[in-house]
């Protein structure tokens, strides 16, 4: 079978968002089924609580993204929540905000390379792969928690 190469992508800039996006929806309804007096305390293993890493994940997302369209990397400098409804609150704000800067990256940026925040050195498109990736393989660590709680975690392959 003879391969041909074509210009068109994988997927475009709005698709990778949606997919993204989809991800973020997910964890969202992870971050929701957590009991309120677990989802900031408990861990296994001496891991982070969920709640930890969902910080994490904000603290990922729009930093990254303005660094994206400005070249400036500065660190996420938010409030720390210290409840559910505060965290979704957080959540909610950095969805809103995502969707209103990723129309603002330039098609050409995703192929250039770019040191995030003084320490990573690679090509744009594989740091916002690595975003969602992150926020993958931790959102399973919630799967984890929530199936020890005796909590059934949301469907992972439902992301709308």
């Amino acid at each position: 079978m003879a391969s041909t190469t074509t210009a068109a992508p994988i997927m475009t800039s709005q698709q990778f968002l949606d997919h993204w996006q989809g991800h973020r929806a997910l964890t969202r309804r992870v971050i929701d089924a957590f009991p309120d007096d677990k989802l900031f305390t408990y861990s296994i293993g001496g891991m982070r609580p969920f709640s930890a890493l969902a910080m994490e994940f904000i603290g990922m997302a729009v930093p990254t993204l303005k660094g994206v369209i400005t070249g400036k990397w500065e660190q996420f400098a938010g409030a720390k929540t210290t409840t559910k409804a505060e965290l979704l609150r957080t959540w909610d704000h950095t969805t809103a905000e995502i969707n209103k800067l990723w129309p603002k990256i330039p098609a050409a940026r995703f192929q250039e390379v770019d040191t995030a925040f003084g320490q990573w050195k690679m090509a744009i498109y594989d740091l916002l792969l690595y975003i969602r990736d992150n926020e993958i393989h931790h959102r399973g660590q919630g799967y984890v928690y929530l199936r020890s709680l005796g909590v059934e975690p949301p469907h992972f392959w439902e992301r709308e």
